[in-house]
């Protein structure tokens, strides 16, 4: 499969990006400096070219019956303008993936909806959403707007400020609600959503006109590696690489996750988590630090103190922030207090590390 490029990329290359492959796009790294774009966000303001996540629209009759079973949370309880986080299970629980649900205003007097999977997953949720309409007779249209809008992430503790610089003040918004607003003069859907640990939003409009929004802004650009650590050090999981449906299959409770599950609609691994929910895990996911130089990274085996093989490392950095390591990894519930002792294995060497309270950093 070729491999997609986001509408910004020529952008990107002209300010000397360098590029990796992330769920089969061809995305910015950096800018010249992972540190100094984290420390944008952390102190002041940065940008992000997001638009590899996947986007799909559901409309219709019963759009609002179709998410609700396909996702784990109360999609029911959404008014317009509201979003909220949720997993996509399997019929075992196990998360497929996780994703951002807006409600978005009625179209021809139907709800309508639009959610944001994790890049290279929109042809396969396009397809999961149509297969279970068509299964369960329901009437909702579902429509693939991945490549079609583009997505930018304005965030740090200066971001409303700069919003306001270049378009309509959003800055009535709360947290995880979405209006549409002029930014640049661009009719931008703009939520108050992030996946950084600090204030911001995340803006959606159409991939012609995603330039001129881009373009606006004049503080730091900043690419993925910076948005890796940033949402480490907020202790927000990565699909792909802290859970996985085939590498690592995990539930919402063993994720950590449990607060997106609600049991008031039929979705789909509703049996097996309310099974979870009563009965417990054995494994769950925490953070940690190293107590010694060394970066855990994913794959990294998780020792208890008499060395005795209990996990894995899922993800893991040197936090700017903190200025020091740490990481996620699932391991055996009597081993994820607070203050737990544990060992990292990197490169061969055994590193002391502790059990950490998520997120590392408020």
């Amino acid at each position: 499969m070729a491999e997609r490029t986001p509408p910004l990329h020529d952008e990107h290359r002209g300010a000397d990006a360098e590029f990796t492959d992330f769920g089969g796009w061809s995305m910015p790294v950096d800018f010249g400096g992972i540190r100094a774009e984290h420390e944008a966000v952390r102190e002041s303001v940065g940008r992000f070219d997001v638009s590899h996540m996947s986007q799909l629209v559901v409309a219709g009759p019963d759009a609002t019956e179709l998410m609700d079973r396909l996702t784990t949370n109360d999609v029911a309880a959404l008014d317009v303008g509201d979003a909220q986080y949720a997993a996509i299970t399997d019929e075992r629980g196990v998360m497929l993936d996780d994703t951002v649900v807006y409600r978005l205003s009625d179209r021809q007097g139907q709800p309508a909806y639009r959610f944001v999977p994790n890049a290279g997953h929109d042809e396969e949720m396009a397809d999961r959403w149509k297969s279970h309409r068509d299964e369960w007779g329901l009437a909702a249209e579902v429509d693939n707007r991945t490549g079609d809008d583009a997505m930018l992430a304005i965030q740090g503790p200066d971001a409303m400020a700069t919003i306001a610089e270049v378009g309509e003040d959003v800055s009535d918004l709360g947290r995880f609600e979405a209006r549409w607003a002029d930014v640049a003069g661009v009719e931008c859907w703009v939520a108050r959503t992030g996946y950084t640990g600090e204030d911001g939003v995340e803006l959606i409009c159409p991939a012609a006109t995603v330039a001129d929004v881009w373009e606006a802004f004049d503080c730091q650009r900043c690419g993925l590696g910076a948005r890796d650590t940033l949402r480490l050090e907020a202790g927000l999981l990565l699909s792909g690489e802290d859970f996985d449906p085939d590498e690592n299959p995990r539930t919402p409770y063993e994720a950590d996750l449990g607060f997106v599950v609600d049991f008031g609609s039929e979705f789909v691994g509703l049996d097996a988590l309310a099974e979870q929910a009563e009965e417990g895990v054995a494994e769950r996911i925490v953070g940690f630090s190293l107590e010694e130089r060394g970066v855990p990274r994913h794959g990294y085996a998780i020792e208890s103190p008499d060395g005795e093989e209990i996990g894995e490392v899922t993800s893991g950095t040197m936090s700017p922030t903190l200025e020091e390591p740490i990481g996620l990894g699932y391991v055996p519930t009597d081993h994820v207090e607070p203050g737990t002792e544990l060992r990292v294995v990197v490169r061969g060497d055994r590193k002391d590390a502790t059990v950490r309270e998520l997120p590392f950093l408020e």
